[in-house]
C-alpha cells in the first residue's frame, strides 16, 4: 500500500512538473516584413546623391557615411569615421572634371532589415563621357535613426595594373 502511495505521488508530482513548465507561453515575435525591392531603391537613391554632390563639387555632407565608418580604398590605409572619409573625398574634388556613377546590383537584407550588404559597380567617365575606370564594390549600411547609414564599403578597379 505504502508503495502504490509513494508511486502515485512521484507520478503527481513529475505530471505538475511538466503542466507548471508548459504552462508559460512563447512570446511570438512581430513578424517584420521586409521589402527587398524598396530597400534597393533607397540604397540606389543614397548611391545617386553621393555621385551627384560629388560630380558637382561642392563639399557638403549628404548623410551617407555613419560617423564610425570605415571605408576601405586600394593602396591605401582604411580610412576610419566619416570626417577621414570627407577630407579625402573632398582632396579630391575639384581636382578633375572626371565623373562617377554608381550601380546597386543586389542588395542582401537582414531579417529584421536593419542592415543590408549591398554589392554594386562603378563607372568613372571624363567630360567628354570617355570611360576611365570600371570596378564593382560592397558597402554594409545599419539603419539607424531610421535611415541607411554606410559602416563599412570598399571598392576595386576592373583596370589591370600594368
Amino acid at each position: 500500500m505504502k508503495n502504490k502511495i509513494l508511486k502515485g505521488l512521484l507520478l503527481g508530482s513529475v505530471l505538475v512538473s511538466m503542466l507548471a513548465c508548459n504552462t508559460k507561453k512563447e512570446e511570438e515575435k512581430p513578424v517584420v516584413v521586409v521589402d527587398k525591392e524598396q530597400i534597393k531603391k533607397e540604397i540606389q537613391a543614397k548611391e545617386d546623391e553621393f555621385a551627384a554632390t560629388y560630380n558637382s563639387g561642392e563639399a557638403k555632407e549628404i548623410g551617407y557615411y555613419a560617423d564610425d565608418a570605415i571605408s576601405y580604398y586600394q593602396h591605401r590605409k582604411p580610412l576610419v569615421g566619416r570626417k577621414a572619409i570627407g577630407e579625402f573625398l573632398m582632396a579630391d574634388l575639384g581636382t578633375n572634371s572626371n565623373k562617377i556613377s554608381f550601380k546597386t546590383n543586389e542588395v542582401f537584407v537582414s531579417n529584421d532589415g536593419n542592415q543590408v550588404v549591398e554589392s554594386g559597380s562603378f563607372t568613372v567617365t571624363d567630360s567628354s563621357k570617355t570611360v576611365l575606370n570600371t570596378g564593382n564594390y560592397l558597402s554594409l549600411f545599419e539603419k539607424r535613426n531610421g535611415k541607411y547609414v554606410c559602416v563599412r564599403d570598399m571598392s576595386a578597379s576592373d583596370i589591370e595594373v600594368e
